[in-house]
């Protein structure tokens, strides 16, 4: 999803990986693409890099969640990181791709689910958050 944003002008693409080797992966496809710029690979878990980019005064207009389906955790772990951080702006989206029969959840904090899109055995779940007043 990183490279495919950055195909359509993203300024700045920050792909987070906790696998190594799925990290070199991506570092691979940037090269054989010959993309040098606009991007930062974080080999670190999810949660430890949204603090990381969020203490370094980084804001965000979308943020794509991919976890390994098996790792239901990391799923709401990382939606409620986000709830509380700064990275996200009033417009910005958090998309999660997940099993169709796995929930991540409708709310956290004032980041709220407002659309979710079943295809197959995927969904993709569409957050923003939602201001009092």
């Amino acid at each position: 999803m990183g490279i495919e944003a950055m195909s359509r002008g993203a300024g700045m693409v920050h792909f987070v990986e906790s696998s190594k080797r799925a990290a070199e992966l991506i570092k691979q496809n940037l090269a054989s693409l010959e993309i040098a710029t606009g991007f930062q690979i974080l080999k670190q878990d999810s949660i430890r890099a949204l603090r990381g980019l969020e203490s370094g005064g980084a804001t965000v207009d979308f943020v794509f969640l991919d976890p390994p389906f098996d790792m239901e955790n990391a799923y709401r772990q990382t939606l409620e990181t986000l709830s509380q951080s700064r990275l996200l702006k009033r417009e910005s989206l958090v998309i999660a791709e997940h099993q169709k029969k796995f929930d991540p959840g409708e709310a956290f904090e004032s980041l709220r689910r407002y659309r979710k899109l079943v295809q197959g055995d995927a969904a993709l779940s569409f957050y923003r958050l939602v201001w009092a007043g």
